[in-house]
Protein backbone atom coordinates (compact mmCIF):
# COMPACT_ATOMS: atom_id res chain seq x y z
CA UNK A 1 0.00 0.00 0.00
CA UNK A 2 1.66 3.85 -0.99
CA UNK A 3 1.70 5.79 1.89
CA UNK A 4 -0.21 8.29 -0.23
CA UNK A 5 -2.81 6.04 -0.18
CA UNK A 6 -2.60 6.14 3.72
CA UNK A 7 -2.43 9.57 3.85
CA UNK A 8 -5.78 10.26 3.01
CA UNK A 9 -7.06 8.95 6.02
CA UNK A 10 -5.24 11.67 8.00
CA UNK A 11 -6.86 14.74 8.22
CA UNK A 12 -4.26 17.98 7.60
CA UNK A 13 -1.44 15.75 6.97
CA UNK A 14 1.29 16.99 4.43
CA UNK A 15 2.62 14.53 2.48
CA UNK A 16 6.37 14.37 1.41
CA UNK A 17 7.87 12.02 -1.25
CA UNK A 18 6.21 8.68 -1.09
CA UNK A 19 7.39 4.79 -0.99
CA UNK A 20 5.45 1.59 -0.39
CA UNK A 21 4.15 0.36 2.93
CA UNK A 22 4.26 -3.29 3.45
CA UNK A 23 4.40 -2.67 7.20
CA UNK A 24 3.82 -0.36 10.48
CA UNK A 25 6.72 0.35 13.00
CA UNK A 26 6.86 1.86 16.49
CA UNK A 27 10.18 0.42 17.47
CA UNK A 28 13.28 2.36 16.00
CA UNK A 29 15.33 -1.00 16.99
CA UNK A 30 13.21 -3.27 14.61
CA UNK A 31 12.61 -1.25 11.78
CA UNK A 32 12.88 -2.26 8.55
CA UNK A 33 12.64 -1.31 4.69
CA UNK A 34 9.64 -0.43 3.56
CA UNK A 35 7.62 -0.17 6.84
CA UNK A 36 6.41 2.73 8.49
CA UNK A 37 7.88 4.39 11.71
CA UNK A 38 5.09 6.52 13.72
CA UNK A 39 6.96 10.08 15.30
CA UNK A 40 5.24 11.77 17.58
CA UNK A 41 5.63 13.12 21.19
CA UNK A 42 5.49 11.24 23.95
CA UNK A 43 4.35 12.11 27.48
CA UNK A 44 8.24 10.91 28.66
CA UNK A 45 10.21 10.90 25.34
CA UNK A 46 9.95 12.26 21.83
CA UNK A 47 10.05 10.03 19.36
CA UNK A 48 11.04 12.29 16.49
CA UNK A 49 14.34 11.15 18.00
CA UNK A 50 14.37 7.90 16.64
CA UNK A 51 13.33 8.90 13.65
CA UNK A 52 17.01 9.00 12.12
CA UNK A 53 17.59 5.72 13.08
CA UNK A 54 14.20 4.47 11.48
CA UNK A 55 14.99 5.92 8.49
CA UNK A 56 18.28 4.36 8.31
CA UNK A 57 17.00 0.86 8.28
CA UNK A 58 14.83 1.82 5.40
CA UNK A 59 11.39 3.01 7.00
CA UNK A 60 9.45 6.07 5.81
CA UNK A 61 8.15 8.35 8.13
CA UNK A 62 4.82 9.63 10.45
CA UNK A 63 5.98 12.88 12.36
CA UNK A 64 4.40 15.37 13.41
CA UNK A 65 7.31 18.19 12.25
CA UNK A 66 9.32 17.76 8.54
CA UNK A 67 13.00 15.98 9.60
CA UNK A 68 15.83 16.62 7.68
CA UNK A 69 15.81 13.06 6.44
CA UNK A 70 15.43 11.72 2.67
CA UNK A 71 13.02 9.37 3.25
CA UNK A 72 9.31 9.86 2.36
CA UNK A 73 7.51 11.38 5.35
CA UNK A 74 3.70 12.40 5.93
CA UNK A 75 3.46 15.38 8.58
CA UNK A 76 0.40 15.14 11.13
CA UNK A 77 -1.01 17.82 13.47
CA UNK A 78 -1.16 14.39 16.21
CA UNK A 79 1.05 11.67 15.32
CA UNK A 80 -0.63 9.11 18.27
CA UNK A 81 -4.40 9.91 16.48
CA UNK A 82 -2.81 9.21 12.98
CA UNK A 83 -1.75 6.69 13.83
CA UNK A 84 -5.23 4.46 14.74
CA UNK A 85 -6.46 6.16 11.38
CA UNK A 86 -3.67 4.79 9.47
CA UNK A 87 -3.12 1.17 11.07
CA UNK A 88 -7.25 1.07 10.61
CA UNK A 89 -6.33 1.82 7.10
CA UNK A 90 -3.57 -0.69 6.41
CA UNK A 91 -5.22 -3.54 8.11
CA UNK A 92 -8.68 -3.01 5.81
CA UNK A 93 -10.50 -1.30 8.52
CA UNK A 94 -11.44 -4.68 10.20
CA UNK A 95 -13.54 -2.18 12.53
CA UNK A 96 -16.00 -1.68 9.81
CA UNK A 97 -18.64 -4.69 9.81
CA UNK A 98 -18.68 -6.20 13.26
CA UNK A 99 -20.18 -4.82 16.20
CA UNK A 100 -18.74 -3.03 18.99
CA UNK A 101 -19.08 -2.82 22.69
CA UNK A 102 -16.40 -0.65 24.64
CA UNK A 103 -16.30 -0.55 28.41
CA UNK A 104 -14.51 2.30 30.34
CA UNK A 105 -14.49 3.31 34.03
CA UNK A 106 -12.09 3.25 36.76
CA UNK A 107 -12.85 -0.04 37.69
CA UNK A 108 -15.27 -2.99 36.70
CA UNK A 109 -14.02 -3.03 33.30
CA UNK A 110 -12.39 -6.64 33.43
CA UNK A 111 -15.34 -8.17 34.55
CA UNK A 112 -18.38 -6.16 32.97
CA UNK A 113 -16.77 -7.60 29.65
CA UNK A 114 -16.35 -10.85 30.68
CA UNK A 115 -20.09 -10.83 31.62
CA UNK A 116 -21.24 -9.42 28.70
CA UNK A 117 -18.76 -11.62 26.47
CA UNK A 118 -20.67 -14.54 28.15
CA UNK A 119 -23.98 -13.50 27.25
CA UNK A 120 -23.39 -12.58 23.73
CA UNK A 121 -21.85 -16.22 22.88
CA UNK A 122 -24.75 -17.73 24.88
CA UNK A 123 -27.10 -15.71 21.83
CA UNK A 124 -24.75 -18.09 19.63
CA UNK A 125 -22.88 -15.13 18.39
CA UNK A 126 -18.98 -15.06 17.48
CA UNK A 127 -17.23 -13.02 20.24
CA UNK A 128 -13.42 -11.08 20.69
CA UNK A 129 -12.82 -10.40 23.87
CA UNK A 130 -9.74 -6.91 24.54
CA UNK A 131 -8.63 -5.79 27.62
CA UNK A 132 -6.37 -6.13 30.87
CA UNK A 133 -6.54 -10.09 30.82
CA UNK A 134 -5.36 -10.14 27.18
CA UNK A 135 -7.50 -11.11 24.50
CA UNK A 136 -9.60 -14.53 23.75
CA UNK A 137 -11.58 -15.30 19.79
CA UNK A 138 -12.32 -18.36 17.86
CA UNK A 139 -10.18 -20.34 20.46
CA UNK A 140 -7.04 -18.20 20.72
CA UNK A 141 -5.86 -16.65 23.45
CA UNK A 142 -3.45 -13.57 23.20
CA UNK A 143 -1.25 -13.04 26.34
CA UNK A 144 -1.98 -9.32 28.31
CA UNK A 145 -0.24 -6.66 27.06
CA UNK A 146 -1.68 -2.70 28.07
CA UNK A 147 -5.63 -2.65 29.05
CA UNK A 148 -6.12 -1.27 25.58
CA UNK A 149 -3.23 -2.21 23.13
CA UNK A 150 -2.02 0.69 20.85
CA UNK A 151 -2.99 1.27 17.59
CA UNK A 152 -0.99 -0.94 15.39
CA UNK A 153 -1.47 -4.08 17.57
CA UNK A 154 -5.15 -3.28 18.17
CA UNK A 155 -5.88 -3.55 14.17
CA UNK A 156 -3.53 -6.14 13.45
CA UNK A 157 -5.82 -8.30 15.98
CA UNK A 158 -9.39 -6.94 14.75
CA UNK A 159 -8.04 -8.03 11.61
CA UNK A 160 -7.27 -11.35 12.50
CA UNK A 161 -10.93 -11.14 14.02
CA UNK A 162 -12.28 -10.29 10.89
CA UNK A 163 -11.10 -13.48 9.44
CA UNK A 164 -12.04 -15.46 12.34
CA UNK A 165 -15.53 -14.50 11.55
CA UNK A 166 -16.01 -12.38 14.77
CA UNK A 167 -19.33 -10.82 14.89
CA UNK A 168 -19.29 -8.61 18.02
CA UNK A 169 -16.10 -7.25 19.69
CA UNK A 170 -16.10 -6.79 23.78
CA UNK A 171 -13.04 -4.57 24.65
CA UNK A 172 -11.98 -2.34 27.45
CA UNK A 173 -11.25 1.24 26.46
CA UNK A 174 -8.80 2.96 29.08
CA UNK A 175 -9.14 6.56 29.75
CA UNK A 176 -5.29 6.45 28.20
CA UNK A 177 -6.86 5.27 25.20
CA UNK A 178 -9.65 7.94 24.67
CA UNK A 179 -7.32 10.57 25.35
CA UNK A 180 -4.44 9.26 23.28
CA UNK A 181 -6.85 8.67 20.22
CA UNK A 182 -6.07 4.69 20.12
CA UNK A 183 -9.45 3.65 19.48
CA UNK A 184 -10.59 6.63 16.97
CA UNK A 185 -11.69 5.25 14.25
CA UNK A 186 -14.03 2.65 15.68
CA UNK A 187 -17.91 3.78 16.36
CA UNK A 188 -18.88 1.27 19.40
CA UNK A 189 -22.67 -0.07 18.87
CA UNK A 190 -22.47 0.31 22.91
CA UNK A 191 -20.79 1.89 25.23
CA UNK A 192 -20.89 1.19 29.10
CA UNK A 193 -19.99 3.68 31.88
CA UNK A 194 -18.83 1.89 35.02
CA UNK A 195 -18.01 4.89 37.58
CA UNK A 196 -15.14 7.15 37.91
CA UNK A 197 -13.14 7.42 41.00
CA UNK A 198 -9.26 8.45 42.09
CA UNK A 199 -6.70 6.78 39.49
CA UNK A 200 -4.17 7.71 36.56
CA UNK A 201 -3.49 11.04 37.73
CA UNK A 202 0.56 11.02 37.61
CA UNK A 203 -0.78 10.93 33.71
CA UNK A 204 -4.01 12.96 33.47
CA UNK A 205 -2.72 15.39 36.75
CA UNK A 206 -6.07 16.02 37.92
CA UNK A 207 -9.61 14.36 38.41
CA UNK A 208 -10.96 16.76 35.80
CA UNK A 209 -8.84 16.34 32.87
CA UNK A 210 -9.20 12.42 33.90
CA UNK A 211 -12.90 12.52 33.76
CA UNK A 212 -12.52 14.37 30.47
CA UNK A 213 -11.11 11.85 28.48
CA UNK A 214 -13.67 9.64 29.84
CA UNK A 215 -16.34 11.65 28.26
CA UNK A 216 -14.90 10.98 24.45
CA UNK A 217 -16.15 7.70 24.60
CA UNK A 218 -20.06 9.21 24.53
CA UNK A 219 -19.83 11.54 22.02
CA UNK A 220 -22.28 11.36 18.57
CA UNK A 221 -20.53 9.86 15.97
CA UNK A 222 -18.19 7.52 18.28
CA UNK A 223 -21.32 6.07 20.23
CA UNK A 224 -24.32 4.81 19.24
CA UNK A 225 -26.07 4.18 22.51
CA UNK A 226 -24.70 5.06 26.23
CA UNK A 227 -25.26 2.32 29.07
CA UNK A 228 -24.45 4.07 32.38
CA UNK A 229 -24.26 3.91 36.38
CA UNK A 230 -27.47 5.98 37.96
CA UNK A 231 -24.99 5.36 41.02
CA UNK A 232 -22.01 7.26 40.13
CA UNK A 233 -22.23 11.25 40.16
CA UNK A 234 -20.17 11.95 37.37
CA UNK A 235 -22.59 10.18 34.76
CA UNK A 236 -24.99 13.03 35.27
CA UNK A 237 -22.04 15.02 33.27
CA UNK A 238 -21.74 12.18 31.13
CA UNK A 239 -24.88 11.61 29.33
CA UNK A 240 -25.41 13.20 25.99
CA UNK A 241 -28.69 13.70 24.76
CA UNK A 242 -27.60 13.24 21.04
CA UNK A 243 -26.73 9.50 22.10
CA UNK A 244 -29.96 7.28 23.37
CA UNK A 245 -29.30 5.80 26.55
CA UNK A 246 -29.98 3.42 29.32
CA UNK A 247 -29.38 4.10 33.06
CA UNK A 248 -28.35 1.05 35.79
CA UNK A 249 -27.80 0.90 39.08
CA UNK A 250 -28.57 0.11 42.91
CA UNK A 251 -29.43 3.07 44.61
CA UNK A 252 -30.47 5.89 42.29
CA UNK A 253 -33.45 5.93 40.13
CA UNK A 254 -32.84 3.86 37.28
CA UNK A 255 -34.15 2.17 34.10
CA UNK A 256 -32.60 -1.14 35.32
CA UNK A 257 -32.15 -2.64 38.89
CA UNK A 258 -31.44 -5.29 40.95
CA UNK A 259 -32.98 -6.71 44.02
CA UNK A 260 -30.37 -8.72 45.76
CA UNK A 261 -32.18 -11.92 47.62
CA UNK A 262 -29.01 -13.45 48.97
CA UNK A 263 -25.56 -13.56 48.88
CA UNK A 264 -22.62 -15.68 50.82
CA UNK A 265 -19.08 -16.12 49.82
CA UNK A 266 -20.11 -18.07 46.76
CA UNK A 267 -21.97 -15.09 45.19
CA UNK A 268 -25.59 -13.44 44.91
CA UNK A 269 -28.94 -14.56 44.41
CA UNK A 270 -30.47 -11.30 42.18
CA UNK A 271 -33.74 -10.51 40.30
CA UNK A 272 -32.70 -8.21 37.82
CA UNK A 273 -35.45 -5.81 36.16
CA UNK A 274 -33.74 -4.67 32.86
CA UNK A 275 -36.90 -1.75 31.56
CA UNK A 276 -39.52 -3.71 33.17
CA UNK A 277 -37.86 -7.29 32.05
CA UNK A 278 -37.14 -9.72 34.78
CA UNK A 279 -34.91 -12.30 35.02
CA UNK A 280 -33.53 -14.45 37.85
CA UNK A 281 -30.13 -15.28 38.37
CA UNK A 282 -27.68 -16.85 40.49
CA UNK A 283 -24.25 -14.95 40.36
CA UNK A 284 -21.05 -16.51 41.18
CA UNK A 285 -19.64 -12.80 41.42
CA UNK A 286 -19.56 -11.31 44.65
CA UNK A 287 -20.37 -7.71 46.17
CA UNK A 288 -22.40 -5.02 45.14
CA UNK A 289 -20.19 -3.66 42.78
CA UNK A 290 -20.46 -7.36 41.27
CA UNK A 291 -24.08 -6.79 41.17
CA UNK A 292 -23.55 -3.25 39.31
CA UNK A 293 -21.03 -4.75 36.98
CA UNK A 294 -23.83 -7.67 35.99
CA UNK A 295 -26.43 -5.29 35.30
CA UNK A 296 -24.04 -3.42 32.95
CA UNK A 297 -23.41 -5.93 31.01
CA UNK A 298 -27.38 -7.16 30.85
CA UNK A 299 -28.11 -3.47 29.54
CA UNK A 300 -25.53 -3.49 26.82
CA UNK A 301 -26.42 -7.42 26.00
CA UNK A 302 -30.26 -6.43 26.20
CA UNK A 303 -28.77 -3.32 23.36
CA UNK A 304 -27.58 -5.74 21.45
CA UNK A 305 -30.63 -8.16 21.36
CA UNK A 306 -30.39 -10.60 24.02
CA UNK A 307 -32.83 -12.02 25.91
CA UNK A 308 -33.98 -12.41 28.89
CA UNK A 309 -33.03 -16.11 29.43
CA UNK A 310 -29.63 -15.57 27.21
CA UNK A 311 -28.75 -12.70 29.91
CA UNK A 312 -29.83 -15.33 32.85
CA UNK A 313 -28.00 -17.50 31.14
CA UNK A 314 -24.80 -15.85 30.19
CA UNK A 315 -24.06 -14.36 33.44
CA UNK A 316 -24.57 -17.26 35.61
CA UNK A 317 -21.72 -19.11 33.21
CA UNK A 318 -18.95 -16.38 34.63
CA UNK A 319 -17.35 -18.61 37.91
CA UNK A 320 -14.92 -16.47 38.05
CA UNK A 321 -12.63 -13.48 36.23
CA UNK A 322 -9.17 -13.82 37.03
CA UNK A 323 -7.55 -12.15 39.79
CA UNK A 324 -10.99 -9.88 40.50
CA UNK A 325 -12.23 -10.78 44.23
CA UNK A 326 -11.57 -14.36 42.77
CA UNK A 327 -11.76 -16.68 45.25
CA UNK A 328 -8.63 -18.64 45.42
CA UNK A 329 -7.74 -21.19 48.71
CA UNK A 330 -9.22 -22.10 51.80
CA UNK A 331 -6.50 -22.73 54.93
CA UNK A 332 -6.81 -23.24 58.51
CA UNK A 333 -11.04 -23.07 57.72
CA UNK A 334 -10.04 -19.28 56.40
CA UNK A 335 -11.07 -18.26 52.87
CA UNK A 336 -8.43 -16.45 50.29
CA UNK A 337 -9.16 -13.85 47.54
CA UNK A 338 -6.76 -12.20 45.31
CA UNK A 339 -8.29 -9.34 44.10
CA UNK A 340 -6.86 -6.54 41.35
CA UNK A 341 -8.31 -3.52 43.45
CA UNK A 342 -5.34 -0.70 43.17
CA UNK A 343 -7.78 2.29 43.97
CA UNK A 344 -9.09 3.44 46.76
CA UNK A 345 -12.36 3.08 45.76
CA UNK A 346 -11.62 -0.36 44.55
CA UNK A 347 -10.36 -1.33 47.74
CA UNK A 348 -13.18 0.40 49.77
CA UNK A 349 -15.65 -1.82 47.68
CA UNK A 350 -13.91 -5.44 48.10
CA UNK A 351 -13.36 -4.98 51.62
CA UNK A 352 -16.37 -3.97 52.13
CA UNK A 353 -18.27 -6.57 50.67
CA UNK A 354 -15.87 -9.57 52.37
CA UNK A 355 -17.19 -7.21 55.83
CA UNK A 356 -20.47 -8.25 55.60
CA UNK A 357 -19.69 -11.78 55.07
CA UNK A 358 -16.77 -12.38 57.11
CA UNK A 359 -17.69 -14.44 60.29
CA UNK A 360 -13.87 -14.34 61.77
CA UNK A 361 -11.15 -11.55 61.20
CA UNK A 362 -10.94 -9.73 57.84
CA UNK A 363 -6.76 -9.32 56.73
CA UNK A 364 -5.97 -7.35 54.15
CA UNK A 365 -2.82 -7.83 51.98
CA UNK A 366 -1.71 -5.27 49.91
CA UNK A 367 0.85 -2.52 48.37
CA UNK A 368 0.80 0.72 45.86
CA UNK A 369 2.87 0.55 42.56
CA UNK A 370 5.71 3.21 42.22
CA UNK A 371 6.48 5.81 39.90
CA UNK A 372 2.32 6.44 39.33
CA UNK A 373 -0.54 8.15 41.48
CA UNK A 374 1.71 8.66 44.72
CA UNK A 375 -1.70 10.42 46.78
CA UNK A 376 -3.80 7.45 46.64
CA UNK A 377 -1.36 5.59 49.00
CA UNK A 378 -2.36 7.45 51.84
CA UNK A 379 -6.01 7.08 51.42
CA UNK A 380 -5.78 3.55 50.51
CA UNK A 381 -4.34 2.91 53.66
CA UNK A 382 -6.90 4.89 55.67
CA UNK A 383 -9.27 2.59 53.89
CA UNK A 384 -7.50 -0.68 54.86
CA UNK A 385 -7.50 0.56 58.51
CA UNK A 386 -11.30 1.43 58.56
CA UNK A 387 -12.54 -1.68 57.18
CA UNK A 388 -9.98 -4.48 58.25
CA UNK A 389 -9.12 -6.22 61.16
CA UNK A 390 -5.44 -6.45 60.39
CA UNK A 391 -3.07 -5.53 57.35
CA UNK A 392 0.20 -6.54 56.24
CA UNK A 393 1.17 -3.71 53.50
CA UNK A 394 3.63 -4.84 51.17
CA UNK A 395 5.07 -4.04 47.53
CA UNK A 396 3.16 -3.98 44.67
CA UNK A 397 5.10 -3.42 41.47
CA UNK A 398 7.98 -0.62 43.01
CA UNK A 399 9.49 0.02 39.88
CA UNK A 400 12.04 2.39 40.48
CA UNK A 401 10.83 3.78 44.06
CA UNK A 402 12.43 2.77 47.33
CA UNK A 403 9.37 0.12 48.26
CA UNK A 404 10.25 1.32 51.58
CA UNK A 405 9.69 4.99 50.81
CA UNK A 406 6.41 3.79 49.80
CA UNK A 407 5.32 1.35 52.45
CA UNK A 408 5.94 4.90 54.50
CA UNK A 409 3.47 6.99 53.05
CA UNK A 410 0.82 3.93 53.02
CA UNK A 411 1.69 3.73 56.97
CA UNK A 412 0.93 7.01 57.27
CA UNK A 413 -2.60 7.01 56.37
CA UNK A 414 -3.32 3.59 57.65
CA UNK A 415 -1.94 4.63 61.43
CA UNK A 416 -4.29 7.71 61.36
CA UNK A 417 -7.28 5.01 62.09
CA UNK A 418 -5.56 2.10 63.36
CA UNK A 419 -1.90 0.70 64.71
CA UNK A 420 -2.98 -3.15 63.92
CA UNK A 421 -0.64 -4.01 60.82
CA UNK A 422 3.09 -4.74 59.76
CA UNK A 423 4.94 -4.29 56.98
CA UNK A 424 7.07 -6.72 55.11
CA UNK A 425 8.17 -4.93 51.86
CA UNK A 426 9.22 -8.81 50.45
CA UNK A 427 5.41 -9.82 48.81
CA UNK A 428 6.08 -13.76 49.03
CA UNK A 429 7.22 -13.50 52.59
CA UNK A 430 4.27 -10.95 53.25
CA UNK A 431 1.95 -13.82 52.41
CA UNK A 432 3.23 -16.92 54.33
CA UNK A 433 2.92 -14.41 56.83
CA UNK A 434 -0.88 -13.20 56.60
CA UNK A 435 -1.01 -16.79 55.97
CA UNK A 436 0.06 -18.08 58.79
CA UNK A 437 -2.80 -15.43 60.70
CA UNK A 438 -5.44 -17.31 59.62
CA UNK A 439 -7.89 -19.20 61.15
CA UNK A 440 -11.69 -20.72 61.48
CA UNK A 441 -13.83 -18.44 59.61
CA UNK A 442 -11.45 -15.61 58.58
CA UNK A 443 -11.06 -14.06 55.02
CA UNK A 444 -7.87 -12.93 54.04
CA UNK A 445 -8.47 -10.47 50.76
CA UNK A 446 -4.59 -10.16 49.31
CA UNK A 447 -5.29 -6.65 46.53
CA UNK A 448 -3.68 -5.15 43.85
CA UNK A 449 -1.82 -7.25 41.79
CA UNK A 450 -5.13 -9.46 40.38
CA UNK A 451 -3.94 -12.16 37.68
CA UNK A 452 -0.72 -10.17 37.25
CA UNK A 453 2.04 -12.77 36.48
CA UNK A 454 5.17 -10.03 37.39
CA UNK A 455 6.73 -7.88 39.61
CA UNK A 456 8.03 -4.92 38.31
CA UNK A 457 11.55 -3.54 40.15
CA UNK A 458 14.01 -1.67 38.73
CA UNK A 459 12.72 -2.08 35.28
CA UNK A 460 12.79 -5.76 35.41
CA UNK A 461 9.79 -7.94 35.30
CA UNK A 462 10.35 -10.99 37.56
CA UNK A 463 7.63 -13.97 37.30
CA UNK A 464 5.16 -13.45 39.87
CA UNK A 465 1.50 -14.54 40.53
CA UNK A 466 -0.12 -14.14 43.96
CA UNK A 467 -2.73 -16.92 43.43
CA UNK A 468 0.40 -19.45 42.36
CA UNK A 469 2.48 -18.08 45.17
CA UNK A 470 -0.62 -19.01 47.49
CA UNK A 471 -0.94 -22.31 46.24
CA UNK A 472 2.72 -23.37 47.09
CA UNK A 473 2.77 -21.19 50.65
CA UNK A 474 -0.30 -23.35 51.71
CA UNK A 475 1.40 -26.65 50.54
CA UNK A 476 4.51 -25.90 52.10
CA UNK A 477 2.37 -24.85 55.40
CA UNK A 478 0.41 -27.72 55.14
Amino acid sequence: MKLSVLAKEVEGGKLKGDAEVAGLCTDSRTAAGGELFFCYRGTKTDLHAYAEEAAARGASLVCERELPLSCAQLIVPDGRRAMAEIAAAFYSHPERGMRFAGVTGTNGKTTTCHLLASVLEECGRRVGLIGTLGARFAGRTVPPGLTTPDPVSLFALLAEMKKADVQDVVMEVSAHALALGKVSPIVFDVGVFTNLTRDHLDFFGDMAAYAEAKKELFTAGRCRYGVYNADDPFTRELVNREIPHTLYGLDEPADAFALIEEEDLRGSGLVLNLSDELCEVRLKLLGRHNVQNALAAACAAQRLGASSEHIARGLEKVGSVDGRLERTAQFRGAEIFVDFAHTPDGLEKSLSCLRELCEGRLIVLFGCGGNRDAGKRREMGETAARLADFAVLTSDNPRFEDPCSILAEIEEGYRARSKEYVAVEEREKAIEYALKLLGEGDVLLIAGKGGETYQEIMGIKFDYNDKDTVKKIIGKLS
